[in-house]
């Protein structure tokens, strides 16, 4: 199945995500990254969801988003959008192998954020693949942990999902 990227600007309010998330395991598909944060706005958040789906049930799910209150904006993001996701790595890195895991950080413009005697633990943001790559080259010398963020994207150029005119008042609740 193809992979989408959806942009869904929402309420800042409890319960929001449960019932975004509820759609998707309805009708069977998995989200394979989800990230939600705040926007510029504070009253609203954005939601990145990747999921595989064929273009007819993606639409389906997106009608199915539109009828929340809570969901003001819905846009499918192409490739042309700005990706990036996060990682943290824990590398086994004794003294005889820590060269290698220094060269190969800088090699993917990874941070070294920690030392220890044992380990060194990287922090690299990129696509899915830059990713992938970098954690496949570490793997031989041994990941000792890992956490991975889900895709962050904006639209490339002036657009935005926000911009003037374009979103609805969001009403406080008392």
């Amino acid at each position: 199945m193809p992979r989408h990227t959806l942009s869904v600007l929402v309420e800042n309010k409890a319960g929001v995500l449960a019932r975004v998330s509820a759609l998707f395991s309805r009708r069977g598909y998995n989200i394979e990254s989800l990230a939600v944060g705040p926007t510029e706005n504070p009253d609203l958040s954005r939601m990145t969801i990747v999921a595989d789906a064929e273009a007819q049930p993606l639409e389906q799910i997106t009608k199915q988003l539109n009828k929340l209150v809570e969901v003001i904006k819905i846009v499918e993001l192409d490739t042309a959008a700005v990706q990036r996701e996060l990682l943290l790595v824990k590398v086994r890195a004794p003294l005889a192998d820590r060269a290698q895991v220094l060269q190969t950080a800088e090699l993917f413009r990874a941070r070294v954020i920690d030392v220890n005697v044992d380990t060194v633990t990287l922090e690299a943001t990129g696509t899915p693949d830059k990713l992938q790559a970098l954690l496949a080259v570490l793997a031989p010398l041994g990941i000792k942990e890992m956490a991975q963020s889900g895709t962050v994207a904006l639209g490339r150029g002036p657009r935005s999902m926000s911009g003037a005119g374009t979103l609805r008042p969001v009403e406080r609740s008392a």
